[in-house]
């Protein structure tokens, strides 16, 4: 199947192979389970025969990263008030929320510029800045590095693997199960505490 989409990819002109690569890059933080980082790779495939360019192709799945990071940032901004902190959500204490505003104050930058490396929280973490209002200029920028950085990764192995797109694939996919797995736990630890606590307070 991947063979098929370089093929077809193959078979674009260049500008719309440009488009391609923008729309993946951005509707990953909007859609996580999208396969934007193999459409990435197979777009870099193409950069060994020059039909497209590595900064071009850099820049533009960068550039497209951060505006979608953007746009859920402005989620979080716009609902995040009224689903989150007006009690919607019935098992997010009131203490648990002063908790995540202080943490997320001092750590919040930080976490976008981990964004990329972290597959599976990267809407999550996107949502909850817009949430505690950090910066939407510097929240771009920070965006726009971390996705630069990962790109580099990504496009650079895209292109020098040429046609071995199924075992950065499963390179990909190996990572991003490890992460997940990390991320799960640390989720369930927290989460196993707090339930502690308010059953020992009760």
């Amino acid at each position: 199947m991947i063979e098929s989409i370089l093929h077809y990819i193959g078979t674009l002109d260049i500008v719309w192979v440009y488009v391609i690569l923008f729309f993946f890059a951005f509707i990953e933080n909007v859609f996580p389970p999208s396969p934007s980082d193999v459409v990435v790779i197979i777009g870099a495939t193409l950069i060994a025969d020059h039909s497209v360019g590595f900064i071009p192709v850099l820049f533009i799945t960068s550039i497209g990263s951060a505006l979608g990071f953007i746009l859920m940032y402005y989620v979080g901004f716009v609902f995040g008030e009224k689903v989150i902190r007006m009690g919607k959500l019935k098992f997010i204490s009131q203490e648990s929320l002063d908790k995540a505003d202080e943490w997320f104050s001092k750590y919040g930058y930080y976490l976008i510029l981990a964004n990329r490396f972290l597959p599976g929280t990267r809407s999550v973490i996107s949502f909850f800045t817009g949430l505690h209002e950090l910066n939407v200029l510097k929240t771009f920028v920070y965006a726009l590095i971390s996705a630069f950085l990962w790109n580099l990764v990504i496009v650079t192995l895209g292109m020098k693997l040429g046609q071995n797109v199924e075992l950065i694939d499963q390179y990909l996919s190996a990572y991003s199960t490890v992460i997940l797995a990390v991320t799960g736990f640390i989720i369930i630890f927290f989460a196993a505490k707090y339930f502690i606590k308010k059953k020992r307070e009760n």
